[in-house]
Protein backbone atom coordinates (compact mmCIF):
# COMPACT_ATOMS: atom_id res chain seq x y z
CA UNK A 1 0.00 0.00 0.00
CA UNK A 2 1.26 3.30 -0.90
CA UNK A 3 2.28 6.17 1.68
CA UNK A 4 -0.42 8.54 -0.33
CA UNK A 5 -3.51 5.60 -0.02
CA UNK A 6 -2.23 5.27 3.75
CA UNK A 7 -2.39 9.19 4.54
CA UNK A 8 -6.20 9.45 3.56
CA UNK A 9 -8.58 10.44 5.75
CA UNK A 10 -11.45 8.57 6.87
CA UNK A 11 -14.39 9.84 5.13
CA UNK A 12 -17.37 7.66 7.07
CA UNK A 13 -17.56 5.96 10.50
CA UNK A 14 -20.36 3.56 11.09
CA UNK A 15 -21.44 2.66 14.28
CA UNK A 16 -23.09 -0.51 15.04
CA UNK A 17 -25.58 0.23 17.98
CA UNK A 18 -26.95 2.73 19.63
CA UNK A 19 -27.61 3.11 23.55
CA UNK A 20 -25.44 4.63 25.65
CA UNK A 21 -22.09 3.37 24.18
CA UNK A 22 -23.48 4.33 20.51
CA UNK A 23 -24.61 7.71 21.13
CA UNK A 24 -21.80 8.40 23.47
CA UNK A 25 -19.22 7.51 20.61
CA UNK A 26 -21.36 9.18 18.30
CA UNK A 27 -21.63 12.75 19.99
CA UNK A 28 -17.76 13.68 19.94
CA UNK A 29 -17.51 12.30 16.70
CA UNK A 30 -20.09 14.68 14.86
CA UNK A 31 -19.12 17.25 16.91
CA UNK A 32 -15.36 16.48 16.19
CA UNK A 33 -16.06 16.48 12.13
CA UNK A 34 -18.80 18.99 12.25
CA UNK A 35 -16.95 21.85 10.25
CA UNK A 36 -14.99 19.77 8.55
CA UNK A 37 -11.63 20.73 10.23
CA UNK A 38 -9.22 21.34 7.55
CA UNK A 39 -11.48 21.06 4.76
CA UNK A 40 -11.95 17.31 5.76
CA UNK A 41 -15.46 15.73 6.13
CA UNK A 42 -16.19 12.54 7.59
CA UNK A 43 -19.75 11.07 7.82
CA UNK A 44 -20.66 9.72 11.19
CA UNK A 45 -23.50 7.41 11.36
CA UNK A 46 -24.90 5.18 13.66
CA UNK A 47 -27.16 1.99 12.94
CA UNK A 48 -29.61 1.43 16.01
CA UNK A 49 -31.84 -1.66 15.99
CA UNK A 50 -35.25 -1.07 17.35
CA UNK A 51 -35.60 -4.56 18.13
CA UNK A 52 -33.03 -4.65 20.73
CA UNK A 53 -32.69 -2.77 24.22
CA UNK A 54 -30.03 -1.69 26.22
CA UNK A 55 -28.94 -3.13 29.16
CA UNK A 56 -29.11 0.00 31.19
CA UNK A 57 -27.88 -1.32 33.98
CA UNK A 58 -25.04 1.34 34.76
CA UNK A 59 -26.75 4.78 36.00
CA UNK A 60 -23.99 5.69 38.52
CA UNK A 61 -21.15 7.55 36.77
CA UNK A 62 -17.46 8.70 38.55
CA UNK A 63 -16.72 12.51 38.32
CA UNK A 64 -14.87 12.18 34.47
CA UNK A 65 -17.88 12.07 33.22
CA UNK A 66 -18.25 15.76 33.90
CA UNK A 67 -15.14 16.51 31.77
CA UNK A 68 -16.83 14.40 28.71
CA UNK A 69 -20.35 16.66 29.37
CA UNK A 70 -18.03 19.38 29.11
CA UNK A 71 -16.25 18.68 25.74
CA UNK A 72 -19.51 18.35 24.44
CA UNK A 73 -20.05 22.17 25.68
CA UNK A 74 -23.37 20.44 27.41
CA UNK A 75 -25.64 22.66 29.75
CA UNK A 76 -25.13 21.50 33.14
CA UNK A 77 -28.46 22.29 34.11
CA UNK A 78 -30.36 21.08 31.25
CA UNK A 79 -28.36 17.88 31.18
CA UNK A 80 -29.39 17.20 34.83
CA UNK A 81 -33.36 18.29 33.99
CA UNK A 82 -33.70 16.05 31.22
CA UNK A 83 -31.58 13.20 32.57
CA UNK A 84 -33.62 13.05 35.90
CA UNK A 85 -30.13 13.53 37.46
CA UNK A 86 -28.77 13.47 40.72
CA UNK A 87 -25.73 13.97 42.40
CA UNK A 88 -23.07 11.11 43.40
CA UNK A 89 -20.00 11.87 45.76
CA UNK A 90 -19.14 8.10 45.77
CA UNK A 91 -20.52 4.55 47.12
CA UNK A 92 -22.04 3.59 50.57
CA UNK A 93 -20.89 -0.35 51.15
CA UNK A 94 -23.14 -1.95 53.80
CA UNK A 95 -21.86 -5.43 55.29
CA UNK A 96 -19.08 -5.54 53.14
CA UNK A 97 -16.08 -7.09 55.22
CA UNK A 98 -18.37 -7.84 57.89
CA UNK A 99 -22.02 -7.89 58.79
CA UNK A 100 -23.06 -4.34 60.45
CA UNK A 101 -20.54 -2.83 59.18
CA UNK A 102 -20.65 0.17 57.06
CA UNK A 103 -17.81 2.33 55.23
CA UNK A 104 -17.52 5.06 52.40
CA UNK A 105 -15.70 5.48 49.67
CA UNK A 106 -15.82 9.00 48.58
CA UNK A 107 -14.28 11.16 45.99
CA UNK A 108 -11.79 13.20 47.29
CA UNK A 109 -8.71 12.46 49.95
CA UNK A 110 -8.81 12.58 53.69
CA UNK A 111 -7.37 15.98 54.30
CA UNK A 112 -4.84 17.74 52.23
CA UNK A 113 -1.92 16.40 52.24
CA UNK A 114 0.68 16.30 55.22
CA UNK A 115 4.57 17.32 53.53
CA UNK A 116 3.79 15.89 50.19
CA UNK A 117 2.19 12.27 51.51
CA UNK A 118 -1.33 11.45 52.00
CA UNK A 119 -2.91 12.71 55.23
CA UNK A 120 -3.90 8.80 55.77
CA UNK A 121 -0.54 8.09 56.21
CA UNK A 122 -0.60 10.26 59.57
CA UNK A 123 -3.49 8.92 60.60
CA UNK A 124 -2.07 5.84 60.88
CA UNK A 125 0.34 6.88 63.25
CA UNK A 126 -1.49 8.79 65.20
CA UNK A 127 -4.54 6.09 65.35
CA UNK A 128 -1.84 3.58 67.15
CA UNK A 129 -1.42 5.08 69.98
CA UNK A 130 -5.25 5.99 70.55
CA UNK A 131 -7.71 8.65 70.51
CA UNK A 132 -8.20 9.76 66.78
CA UNK A 133 -12.20 9.29 65.53
CA UNK A 134 -12.38 7.21 61.75
CA UNK A 135 -10.31 8.48 58.87
CA UNK A 136 -13.53 9.28 56.80
CA UNK A 137 -14.16 12.15 59.19
CA UNK A 138 -11.42 13.85 57.40
CA UNK A 139 -13.16 12.99 54.10
CA UNK A 140 -15.04 15.95 53.32
CA UNK A 141 -17.43 13.79 50.30
CA UNK A 142 -18.52 11.08 53.38
CA UNK A 143 -19.40 13.67 55.74
CA UNK A 144 -21.52 15.41 53.04
CA UNK A 145 -22.81 12.17 51.91
CA UNK A 146 -23.50 11.08 55.65
CA UNK A 147 -25.81 14.08 56.32
CA UNK A 148 -27.22 14.68 53.13
CA UNK A 149 -25.79 17.57 51.92
CA UNK A 150 -24.73 18.80 48.37
CA UNK A 151 -23.31 21.77 47.04
CA UNK A 152 -20.94 22.47 44.31
CA UNK A 153 -17.15 22.77 44.93
CA UNK A 154 -16.64 26.67 45.72
CA UNK A 155 -13.09 28.43 45.74
CA UNK A 156 -9.76 28.35 44.16
CA UNK A 157 -7.64 27.73 46.97
CA UNK A 158 -7.40 24.54 48.60
CA UNK A 159 -10.64 24.21 51.53
CA UNK A 160 -12.69 21.96 53.01
CA UNK A 161 -15.67 23.72 50.43
CA UNK A 162 -13.46 21.87 47.50
CA UNK A 163 -11.76 19.37 48.80
CA UNK A 164 -14.09 16.52 46.89
CA UNK A 165 -15.34 15.67 43.49
CA UNK A 166 -18.86 14.81 42.50
CA UNK A 167 -20.02 12.94 39.76
CA UNK A 168 -23.93 11.76 38.47
CA UNK A 169 -26.72 9.19 39.09
CA UNK A 170 -29.13 9.61 35.61
CA UNK A 171 -31.23 7.58 33.71
CA UNK A 172 -29.04 5.85 31.21
CA UNK A 173 -31.99 5.66 28.40
CA UNK A 174 -32.72 9.36 28.87
CA UNK A 175 -28.58 9.90 28.71
CA UNK A 176 -28.85 8.09 25.51
CA UNK A 177 -31.65 9.91 23.71
CA UNK A 178 -30.08 13.16 24.91
CA UNK A 179 -26.68 12.27 23.70
CA UNK A 180 -29.04 11.18 20.01
CA UNK A 181 -30.61 14.63 19.92
CA UNK A 182 -26.55 16.18 20.27
CA UNK A 183 -24.85 13.74 17.82
CA UNK A 184 -27.69 14.31 15.17
CA UNK A 185 -27.56 18.11 15.82
CA UNK A 186 -24.09 18.22 14.92
CA UNK A 187 -24.56 16.11 11.54
CA UNK A 188 -24.33 12.53 12.92
CA UNK A 189 -26.93 9.94 11.08
CA UNK A 190 -29.09 7.99 12.05
CA UNK A 191 -30.03 4.79 9.90
CA UNK A 192 -32.98 1.88 11.70
CA UNK A 193 -32.66 -1.05 10.73
CA UNK A 194 -30.82 -4.74 12.56
CA UNK A 195 -27.81 -6.02 11.31
CA UNK A 196 -27.79 -9.59 9.47
CA UNK A 197 -24.42 -9.75 7.69
CA UNK A 198 -21.02 -7.87 7.69
CA UNK A 199 -19.13 -8.01 4.09
CA UNK A 200 -15.24 -8.06 4.48
CA UNK A 201 -12.41 -7.08 1.86
CA UNK A 202 -10.79 -10.01 0.49
CA UNK A 203 -7.31 -7.90 0.15
CA UNK A 204 -6.58 -7.19 4.10
CA UNK A 205 -9.83 -8.71 5.98
CA UNK A 206 -11.10 -5.28 6.79
CA UNK A 207 -14.97 -4.85 7.01
CA UNK A 208 -16.30 -3.33 3.87
CA UNK A 209 -19.76 -3.29 4.81
CA UNK A 210 -22.58 -4.32 7.04
CA UNK A 211 -25.85 -5.46 5.30
CA UNK A 212 -29.56 -4.79 6.81
CA UNK A 213 -32.26 -7.43 7.16
CA UNK A 214 -34.02 -5.18 4.19
CA UNK A 215 -31.52 -5.17 1.79
CA UNK A 216 -29.64 -2.28 2.79
CA UNK A 217 -25.94 -2.02 2.17
CA UNK A 218 -24.00 0.75 4.88
CA UNK A 219 -20.15 0.98 3.60
CA UNK A 220 -17.85 2.42 5.74
CA UNK A 221 -13.83 3.06 6.52
CA UNK A 222 -13.81 2.88 10.04
CA UNK A 223 -16.55 0.43 12.54
CA UNK A 224 -17.05 1.12 16.32
CA UNK A 225 -19.04 -1.86 17.32
CA UNK A 226 -21.09 -0.76 20.14
CA UNK A 227 -23.59 -3.81 19.58
CA UNK A 228 -23.49 -4.66 23.18
CA UNK A 229 -22.58 -8.07 24.61
CA UNK A 230 -23.51 -9.85 20.54
CA UNK A 231 -20.01 -8.13 19.81
CA UNK A 232 -21.51 -8.44 16.11
CA UNK A 233 -18.36 -7.25 14.38
CA UNK A 234 -15.76 -7.65 16.94
CA UNK A 235 -16.60 -11.25 17.42
CA UNK A 236 -18.99 -12.12 15.20
CA UNK A 237 -16.82 -11.00 12.44
CA UNK A 238 -13.05 -10.29 13.96
CA UNK A 239 -13.12 -13.65 16.36
CA UNK A 240 -11.02 -11.50 18.98
CA UNK A 241 -10.75 -13.65 21.75
CA UNK A 242 -13.08 -12.87 25.11
CA UNK A 243 -10.59 -13.30 28.39
CA UNK A 244 -12.63 -14.59 30.84
CA UNK A 245 -12.38 -13.77 34.58
CA UNK A 246 -15.15 -15.69 36.21
CA UNK A 247 -12.91 -17.49 38.39
CA UNK A 248 -11.61 -14.52 39.99
CA UNK A 249 -15.10 -12.36 39.36
CA UNK A 250 -17.75 -15.14 39.77
CA UNK A 251 -21.10 -13.33 40.00
CA UNK A 252 -22.60 -13.64 36.93
CA UNK A 253 -26.39 -12.87 36.95
CA UNK A 254 -28.34 -9.75 37.72
CA UNK A 255 -31.88 -8.35 38.25
CA UNK A 256 -32.60 -4.66 38.11
CA UNK A 257 -35.96 -3.27 39.01
CA UNK A 258 -36.60 0.59 39.67
CA UNK A 259 -39.17 1.83 42.84
CA UNK A 260 -40.27 4.58 43.70
CA UNK A 261 -38.27 7.33 44.97
CA UNK A 262 -38.58 8.00 48.79
CA UNK A 263 -36.79 10.87 51.02
CA UNK A 264 -34.33 12.21 51.44
CA UNK A 265 -32.70 12.43 48.01
CA UNK A 266 -29.60 10.72 49.26
CA UNK A 267 -26.14 12.01 46.81
CA UNK A 268 -24.71 8.54 47.32
CA UNK A 269 -24.96 5.07 45.52
CA UNK A 270 -25.52 2.02 48.08
CA UNK A 271 -23.91 -1.15 47.30
CA UNK A 272 -25.73 -3.44 50.60
CA UNK A 273 -23.65 -7.17 50.49
CA UNK A 274 -26.05 -10.18 50.59
CA UNK A 275 -25.25 -13.90 50.90
CA UNK A 276 -24.33 -14.28 46.85
CA UNK A 277 -23.73 -11.08 45.72
CA UNK A 278 -24.73 -7.74 46.73
CA UNK A 279 -27.49 -4.85 45.58
CA UNK A 280 -27.53 -1.48 44.48
CA UNK A 281 -29.38 1.79 45.20
CA UNK A 282 -29.33 4.77 42.58
CA UNK A 283 -31.49 7.80 43.90
CA UNK A 284 -32.87 10.13 40.35
CA UNK A 285 -35.23 12.58 40.49
CA UNK A 286 -37.97 10.29 39.69
CA UNK A 287 -37.21 7.18 40.66
CA UNK A 288 -35.05 4.60 42.59
CA UNK A 289 -32.93 2.39 40.29
CA UNK A 290 -32.33 -0.80 42.01
CA UNK A 291 -30.06 -4.13 41.29
CA UNK A 292 -29.34 -7.24 43.08
CA UNK A 293 -25.74 -8.70 41.62
CA UNK A 294 -25.03 -12.50 41.96
CA UNK A 295 -23.54 -15.93 41.70
CA UNK A 296 -26.35 -18.33 40.12
CA UNK A 297 -23.81 -21.09 41.91
CA UNK A 298 -24.50 -20.09 45.29
CA UNK A 299 -28.07 -18.89 45.27
CA UNK A 300 -31.44 -19.25 42.47
CA UNK A 301 -32.82 -16.82 40.53
CA UNK A 302 -36.00 -17.41 42.68
CA UNK A 303 -34.17 -16.35 45.41
CA UNK A 304 -32.39 -13.22 44.24
CA UNK A 305 -35.84 -11.99 43.24
CA UNK A 306 -36.67 -12.06 46.91
CA UNK A 307 -33.62 -10.62 48.19
CA UNK A 308 -33.97 -7.76 45.93
CA UNK A 309 -38.00 -6.94 46.26
CA UNK A 310 -37.16 -7.39 49.94
CA UNK A 311 -34.82 -4.61 50.27
CA UNK A 312 -36.38 -1.93 47.97
CA UNK A 313 -37.42 1.09 50.13
CA UNK A 314 -40.29 2.26 47.80
CA UNK A 315 -42.98 0.23 46.15
CA UNK A 316 -41.65 -1.34 42.84
CA UNK A 317 -42.31 0.05 39.53
CA UNK A 318 -42.25 -3.41 37.95
CA UNK A 319 -40.99 -6.73 37.39
CA UNK A 320 -37.40 -7.72 37.84
CA UNK A 321 -35.58 -7.85 34.42
CA UNK A 322 -32.89 -10.67 34.50
CA UNK A 323 -29.65 -10.22 33.18
CA UNK A 324 -26.61 -12.99 32.48
CA UNK A 325 -22.77 -12.26 31.69
CA UNK A 326 -19.51 -12.94 32.08
CA UNK A 327 -17.03 -11.24 33.24
CA UNK A 328 -13.44 -10.53 31.79
CA UNK A 329 -12.52 -8.58 28.20
CA UNK A 330 -11.76 -8.93 24.38
CA UNK A 331 -8.12 -9.65 24.38
CA UNK A 332 -7.84 -7.33 21.55
CA UNK A 333 -10.95 -4.07 21.42
CA UNK A 334 -9.36 -2.86 18.30
CA UNK A 335 -9.17 -5.55 15.14
CA UNK A 336 -8.19 -4.17 12.16
CA UNK A 337 -11.14 -1.54 11.27
CA UNK A 338 -13.26 -2.30 14.09
CA UNK A 339 -13.22 -0.84 17.88
CA UNK A 340 -15.37 -2.47 20.07
CA UNK A 341 -16.55 0.02 22.81
CA UNK A 342 -18.88 -0.83 25.55
CA UNK A 343 -20.04 -4.06 26.17
CA UNK A 344 -18.59 -5.62 22.96
CA UNK A 345 -15.07 -5.13 24.72
CA UNK A 346 -15.76 -6.51 27.79
CA UNK A 347 -18.18 -6.66 31.11
CA UNK A 348 -16.77 -5.40 34.99
CA UNK A 349 -19.67 -5.81 37.26
CA UNK A 350 -21.08 -2.28 38.36
CA UNK A 351 -19.82 -2.50 41.91
CA UNK A 352 -17.90 0.78 41.64
CA UNK A 353 -19.40 2.34 38.66
CA UNK A 354 -17.19 1.57 35.90
CA UNK A 355 -19.67 0.87 33.57
CA UNK A 356 -19.86 4.49 31.44
CA UNK A 357 -16.15 5.36 32.49
CA UNK A 358 -15.19 2.65 30.17
CA UNK A 359 -17.46 3.75 27.68
CA UNK A 360 -15.96 7.40 27.76
CA UNK A 361 -12.05 6.35 27.80
CA UNK A 362 -12.90 3.79 25.30
CA UNK A 363 -13.96 7.24 23.20
CA UNK A 364 -11.86 9.09 24.16
CA UNK A 365 -8.67 7.00 23.12
CA UNK A 366 -10.36 6.37 19.76
CA UNK A 367 -11.04 10.20 19.19
CA UNK A 368 -7.00 10.38 20.31
CA UNK A 369 -6.11 8.16 18.08
CA UNK A 370 -7.98 8.19 15.10
CA UNK A 371 -6.86 7.08 12.24
CA UNK A 372 -6.43 7.01 8.70
CA UNK A 373 -8.59 5.41 6.41
CA UNK A 374 -5.79 2.29 6.20
CA UNK A 375 -5.65 2.23 10.30
CA UNK A 376 -2.28 1.40 11.21
CA UNK A 377 -1.58 -1.07 13.36
CA UNK A 378 0.63 0.78 15.94
CA UNK A 379 -2.74 2.88 16.96
CA UNK A 380 -4.54 -0.26 17.39
CA UNK A 381 -1.53 -1.58 19.08
CA UNK A 382 -1.65 1.58 21.25
CA UNK A 383 -5.32 1.25 21.96
CA UNK A 384 -5.50 -1.90 23.00
CA UNK A 385 -2.45 -1.62 25.48
CA UNK A 386 -4.33 1.31 27.50
CA UNK A 387 -7.71 -0.38 27.47
CA UNK A 388 -6.14 -3.75 28.73
CA UNK A 389 -4.16 -1.86 31.44
CA UNK A 390 -7.48 0.04 32.86
CA UNK A 391 -9.51 -3.15 32.59
CA UNK A 392 -6.84 -4.96 34.54
CA UNK A 393 -6.27 -2.16 37.19
CA UNK A 394 -10.27 -1.90 37.53
CA UNK A 395 -11.03 -5.71 37.93
CA UNK A 396 -8.52 -5.97 40.75
CA UNK A 397 -9.94 -2.87 42.01
CA UNK A 398 -13.16 -4.97 41.83
CA UNK A 399 -11.81 -8.81 43.52
CA UNK A 400 -10.35 -6.18 46.35
CA UNK A 401 -13.94 -5.72 47.39
CA UNK A 402 -14.57 -9.09 47.69
CA UNK A 403 -11.20 -10.65 48.44
CA UNK A 404 -10.38 -8.75 51.77
CA UNK A 405 -14.35 -9.66 53.20
CA UNK A 406 -14.13 -11.46 56.96
CA UNK A 407 -17.91 -12.82 56.10
CA UNK A 408 -18.19 -16.64 56.57
CA UNK A 409 -21.73 -16.99 56.95
CA UNK A 410 -22.09 -18.48 53.02
CA UNK A 411 -20.56 -20.63 50.96
CA UNK A 412 -20.37 -17.81 48.74
CA UNK A 413 -18.57 -15.93 50.99
CA UNK A 414 -16.65 -18.34 52.20
CA UNK A 415 -15.64 -18.96 48.48
CA UNK A 416 -14.19 -15.19 47.63
CA UNK A 417 -12.18 -15.13 50.84
CA UNK A 418 -10.25 -18.24 50.16
CA UNK A 419 -10.29 -18.04 46.39
CA UNK A 420 -6.60 -17.09 44.50
CA UNK A 421 -6.27 -13.90 42.59
CA UNK A 422 -4.09 -12.08 40.32
CA UNK A 423 -0.57 -11.69 41.57
CA UNK A 424 -0.75 -8.12 40.52
CA UNK A 425 -3.29 -7.60 42.97
CA UNK A 426 -1.52 -9.71 45.57
CA UNK A 427 1.62 -7.50 45.05
CA UNK A 428 -1.09 -4.26 46.16
CA UNK A 429 -2.45 -6.19 49.11
CA UNK A 430 1.23 -7.48 50.42
CA UNK A 431 2.59 -4.08 50.11
CA UNK A 432 -0.37 -2.48 51.89
CA UNK A 433 -0.19 -4.73 54.91
CA UNK A 434 2.98 -4.78 55.57
CA UNK A 435 3.71 -0.86 54.97
CA UNK A 436 0.57 1.50 54.37
CA UNK A 437 1.57 1.92 51.02
CA UNK A 438 -0.66 2.01 48.02
CA UNK A 439 0.75 0.61 44.59
CA UNK A 440 -0.98 2.27 41.16
CA UNK A 441 -0.94 0.12 38.54
CA UNK A 442 -3.37 2.26 36.22
CA UNK A 443 -2.85 5.89 36.59
CA UNK A 444 -5.96 6.05 34.51
CA UNK A 445 -8.21 3.68 36.94
CA UNK A 446 -8.55 4.55 40.91
CA UNK A 447 -6.24 6.35 42.80
CA UNK A 448 -4.24 6.04 46.10
CA UNK A 449 -7.36 7.85 48.11
CA UNK A 450 -9.56 4.79 46.75
CA UNK A 451 -7.26 2.16 47.06
CA UNK A 452 -6.81 3.18 50.75
CA UNK A 453 -10.56 3.58 50.86
CA UNK A 454 -11.23 -0.23 50.33
CA UNK A 455 -8.50 -1.71 52.33
CA UNK A 456 -9.28 0.44 55.28
CA UNK A 457 -13.36 0.17 54.79
CA UNK A 458 -12.60 -3.74 55.03
CA UNK A 459 -10.62 -3.74 57.71
CA UNK A 460 -7.13 -4.02 56.81
CA UNK A 461 -4.82 -2.11 59.09
CA UNK A 462 -1.10 -2.38 57.92
CA UNK A 463 1.20 -3.76 60.25
CA UNK A 464 3.77 -0.23 59.91
CA UNK A 465 3.01 3.47 58.63
CA UNK A 466 5.30 4.86 56.47
CA UNK A 467 8.86 6.24 58.54
CA UNK A 468 7.88 9.88 57.00
CA UNK A 469 4.96 9.61 59.37
CA UNK A 470 6.85 9.90 62.65
CA UNK A 471 8.75 12.95 61.87
CA UNK A 472 6.34 15.78 62.61
CA UNK A 473 5.68 15.81 66.02
CA UNK A 474 2.56 14.14 67.18
CA UNK A 475 1.11 17.59 69.17
CA UNK A 476 1.34 19.02 65.66
CA UNK A 477 -0.45 16.88 64.18
CA UNK A 478 -2.96 15.97 66.25
CA UNK A 479 -4.00 19.65 66.28
CA UNK A 480 -3.52 19.94 62.42
CA UNK A 481 -6.41 17.23 62.47
CA UNK A 482 -8.53 18.26 64.89
CA UNK A 483 -8.67 21.53 62.69
CA UNK A 484 -8.95 20.32 59.28
CA UNK A 485 -11.82 18.41 61.03
CA UNK A 486 -13.69 21.49 62.61
CA UNK A 487 -13.14 22.75 58.99
CA UNK A 488 -14.88 20.13 56.90
CA UNK A 489 -17.80 20.01 60.11
CA UNK A 490 -18.44 23.68 59.98
CA UNK A 491 -18.66 23.41 55.83
CA UNK A 492 -20.62 20.69 55.60
CA UNK A 493 -23.19 22.34 58.09
CA UNK A 494 -23.48 25.11 56.36
CA UNK A 495 -24.25 23.02 52.93
CA UNK A 496 -28.06 22.55 51.50
CA UNK A 497 -29.46 19.50 51.66
CA UNK A 498 -29.22 17.27 48.32
CA UNK A 499 -32.80 17.49 47.87
CA UNK A 500 -32.79 20.99 47.83
CA UNK A 501 -29.61 21.60 45.66
CA UNK A 502 -31.01 19.45 43.05
CA UNK A 503 -34.39 21.78 43.35
CA UNK A 504 -32.82 24.93 43.39
CA UNK A 505 -31.23 23.72 39.69
CA UNK A 506 -34.31 23.06 38.20
CA UNK A 507 -36.25 26.10 40.00
CA UNK A 508 -33.59 28.21 38.67
CA UNK A 509 -33.63 27.07 34.91
CA UNK A 510 -37.34 27.02 35.54
CA UNK A 511 -37.44 30.51 35.93
CA UNK A 512 -34.77 31.25 32.72
CA UNK A 513 -36.84 30.00 30.48
CA UNK A 514 -39.75 31.90 31.66
CA UNK A 515 -38.18 35.00 31.61
CA UNK A 516 -36.51 34.20 28.03
CA UNK A 517 -40.68 33.01 27.13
Amino acid sequence: MSSAMQAQPLRKIVIVGGGTAGWMAAAPLARLFRHGGGGHRCEVVVVESPEIGTIGVGEATLPPIRAYNDTLGLDGADFIRRTKATFKLGIEFKDWGRIGHRFFHGFGDFGPPIANRPAWSYWLRLQGSGGMPSYEEWSTATVMARRNRFQLPRGDQASAANAYSFAFHFDAGLYAAYLREYAIAHGAQRIEGTIVDAERRPEDGFVAAVRLRDGRRIDGDLFVDCSGFRGLLIDGVMKSPFEDWSHWLPVDSAQAVPCARVEPLTPCTVSAAKPAGWTWRIPLQHRTGNGHVYCSAYTSDEEASRVLLQGLDGPALDTPRQLRFTTGRRREAWVKNVVAIGLSSGFLEPLESTSIQLIMDGVGRLVELLPHRDCAPALAAEFNRRMARQYESIRDFIILHYKLTQRDDSDFWRHCAAMAIPETLQHQIELFRSSGRVAIHDPDSFLDASWASIYLGNGLRPQAHEPAADLLEEPVLREHFRRVRAAIDGTVNAMPAHGDFVARVLDAMAREEAAAA
